[in-house]
């Protein structure tokens, strides 16, 4: 398995992939990872020849620093569960790595309407901010399938 931090080595990794005919499963998620999580890995190793899962914190979905703050970070365990699961990559970016501007001067991807329901309702700009890590990762991964949970689906 292969961490990768950066992006230039993401885009290389998976440009060479797709140079031998690869297919690419996606797997985003914040970490923290538990057995709902390794079965989605499980899930997208059987839709593609490669698997790539992600850990990153995406500050633009959380509304208070606090739940930012103290969001769980299990970074060695997570990268344990995922080798055990015979994950291809795994790509951890830090913040500055996906939002080289920071965050405040970030481009979101907005949807309207959407993003204030369900849960919207009472997390204002969580919506915009899974539609814009979710539009970066994919750029990045150039995935041929992606893998989400039934609580992504609510997003």
């Amino acid at each position: 398995m292969q961490v990768v931090t950066n992006s230039a080595q993401l885009r290389s990794i998976v440009k060479q992939w797709q140079q031998t005919q690869n297919t690419i499963a996606l797997v985003p998620t914040m970490g923290h990872l538990h057995a709902g999580h390794i079965s989605l890995v499980n899930i997208a190793k059987t839709k593609s020849q490669k698997t790539i899962a992600t850990i990153f914190v995406n500050p633009l979905q959380f509304n208070q620093a606090t739940d930012l703050t103290n969001y769980p970070r299990t970074l060695e365990v997570d990268l344990k569960k995922l080798a055990d699961a015979n994950v291809d990559l795994v790509f951890t970016p830090s913040t500055e790595e996906l939002y080289p501007q920071g965050t405040t001067l970030a481009p979101r991807i907005e949807i309207p309407m959407l993003g204030d329901e369900f849960c919207g309702q009472h997390r204002p700009g969580h919506f915009a901010g899974v539609c814009t890590i979710v539009t970066k990762l994919f750029n990045l991964c150039k995935p041929d399938v992606a893998i989400f949970g039934e609580k992504d689906y609510q997003q």
